[in-house]
C-alpha cells in the first residue's frame, strides 16, 4: 500500500541518510591511508588480523554498495524535484541543470581542496546526461540503466582479460614492444610503487599547500582517466535504475512487505554469498594485480541487489515502526546528506593531515574505524538539533540559493 506523502519523504530521506552514513565506510581507507590503499589492502594500511576483516567485510557489505545506493536516490531526487518544478519559474530543465552546474563547482573545489574521492563532480556530470530521460516510463528507465551498468561490466571484463593475456606473454618472454608498454603502464594502475604511498604520507602531513599538491594530482589522474570511462557510465546506469525505482514506488513505501522482503532475501542470500567468495579468492591469490581486479569486477552484478537489500531492510524497519529514535535521525541526517557529506571530508582532512592531527597513514585499516564511529556520532548528534532551527542544513542553503539566483529562508521564525 501507498503511504502518505509525508512518510515517503521521510522514507526517502531516511534511506539517504543511510547511504551517507555507510559511504563514509569506505571513503575512510581513501582519506586516511595513501590512496592505492583503497585498491589494495596489500598496499598500506595492513591486510592481516582485524585489518584483514576490516577490509573483507566492507569488500562484501559496503564497498560500492552505499555509493550505489546513494547514486540511485539522486536519480530519484532528481525526478522529484523537476516534477516539483513543473510550471514553476525557473521550470524543470533550468532548475536542474542550474543544480548540477553548481553542483560540479563545488565538486570541483570538494575534490581538489578537502577529498580526491569527491562524487559531486560524477554525479553532476552524469545527471546532465540522464535529465532528457527522465520522462520515459520505470520500467524504461531500469531496462536502460541495467543496459549501461551491463555495458561497463563487458568493458571491465575484456580489459581485464587482456591485460591478463598480456602479463602472460611478458613473464614467457614473448610480448611485443607494444604489449610490453602497455603492461608498464598497467603496472601503475595495478601496483602502485611504495614510493608513491610514502610521498603521499609526506605530502598529507606537511601543510595546506602540500596536502593540496597531493590531492590535486590524484584528482587529475581520477578525472582524466577514470571518470570519463567508468565513474560516469556506473553513475549513469544507477541513477536511471535509482529514477525508475521511484517511480514504481521502492523509495516511498510503495512496495508491499513481501516484495522488501523478497529484495532482502536475493540481496543477503544470493549477492552477499557471492561476493565473499569473491573475497575469499582475492585473499587466496594474495591480492595479486591482475586476479584481485578480475574479481573485482566480477563484483559488479551483485553490487545494486545488496544495496537495494540494504535500503529494503530499512524501508521494513520504517513500515514496522521499529526503532523509531533512529530512523529520526537518519531522516534529518538524509535532509543535510550534502552537508553531512561535505563535513565527513571537513573533519577527516583535520583528523588525518599535518595542519591537523597529523595521522594520514599511520593508524591500521580497522584502527580507521573508530574514526568512522566518531564522525557517525557527530552526524546523526547534529542534524536534528540543527533542522529544529533551520529550513536546510548549511551546504544545502547554499546550493539552494545558487540555482535559485537568491538567498533562501534560512532561519525558521
Amino acid at each position: 500500500m501507498t503511504t502518505t506523502t509525508t512518510e515517503r519523504y521521510q522514507s526517502i530521506d531516511a534511506v539517504r541518510g543511510f547511504a551517507v552514513l555507510g559511504i563514509l565506510l569506505m571513503n575512510i581507507v581513501g582519506m586516511g591511508l595513501p590512496t592505492f590503499a583503497y585498491v589494495s589492502p596489500a598496499y598500506w594500511g595492513g591486510h592481516t588480523g582485524a585489518d584483514l576483516w576490516a577490509w573483507a567485510i566492507n569488500y562484501v557489505l559496503s564497498d560500492g554498495k552505499f555509493r550505489g545506493l546513494f547514486t540511485m536516490l539522486f536519480g530519484a531526487s532528481m525526478l522529484l524535484i523537476t516534477d516539483r518544478a513543473e510550471g514553476r519559474n525557473p521550470g524543470p530543465a533550468a532548475t536542474h541543470y542550474r543544480r548540477v552546474w553548481w553542483l560540479f563547482v563545488i565538486g570541483m573545489l570538494h575534490a581538489y581542496f578537502l577529498f580526491f574521492g569527491d562524487i559531486l563532480v560524477t554525479y553532476a556530470l552524469a545527471g546532465a546526461l540522464v535529465f532528457p530521460l527522465r520522462k520515459l516510463g520505470p520500467k524504461t528507465l531500469i531496462g536502460i540503466g541495467v543496459a549501461v551498468l551491463l555495458a561497463l561490466l563487458g568493458k571491465d571484463l575484456f580489459e581485464v582479460i587482456y591485460i591478463k593475456a598480456v602479463q602472460t606473454a611478458v613473464a614467457a618472454g614473448t610480448a611485443t614492444p607494444g604489449q610490453t608498454d602497455i603492461w608498464t603502464s598497467a603496472q601503475l594502475l595495478l601496483n602502485a610503487p611504495r614510493s608513491m604511498g610514502e610521498e603521499e604520507i609526506r605530502l598529507m602531513r606537511g601543510g595546506f599547500l602540500e596536502a593540496l599538491q597531493s590531492r590535486a594530482q590524484a584528482s587529475w589522474i581520477i578525472q582524466t582517466q577514470f571518470m570519463p570511462t567508468e565513474e560516469i557510465p556506473e553513475a549513469v546506469g544507477q541513477m536511471l535504475i535509482g529514477a525508475g525505482l521511484f517511480r514504481l514506488g521502492f523509495f516511498t513505501l510503495g512496495w508491499s512487505s513481501r516484495a522488501y522482503a523478497r529484495m532482502v532475501a536475493v540481496g543477503y542470500l544470493v549477492g552477499v554469498p557471492v561476493t565473499a567468495w569473491l573475497a575469499w579468492k582475492t585473499v587466496q591469490v594474495d591480492f595479486e594485480p591482475v586476479a584481485r581486479r578480475l574479481f573485482e569486477v566480477l563484483t559488479a552484478p551483485p553490487r545494486p541487489f545488496i544495496a537495494l537489500a540494504h535500503a529494503s531492510l530499512l524501508m521494513l524497519i520504517i513500515r514496522s515502526g521499529a526503532l523509531k529514535g533512529l530512523v529520526s535521525r537518519l531522516e534529518a541526517a538524509g535532509r543535510m546528506a550534502f552537508s553531512n557529506y561535505l563535513s565527513t571530508s571537513i573533519i577527516t582532512s583535520f583528523v588525518f593531515c599535518g595542519y591537523g592531527l597529523g595521522l594520514y597513514g599511520q593508524l591500521h585499516r580497522a584502527e580507521l574505524y573508530w574514526v568512522v564511529l566518531a564522525v557517525w556520532a557527530f552526524i546523526l548528534l547534529w542534524s536534528k538539533p540543527w533542522l529544529a532551527r533551520f529550513h536546510y542544513g548549511p551546504f544545502e542553503w547554499l546550493w539552494r540559493s545558487l540555482v535559485m539566483g537568491k538567498p533562501q529562508p534560512f532561519v525558521k521564525r
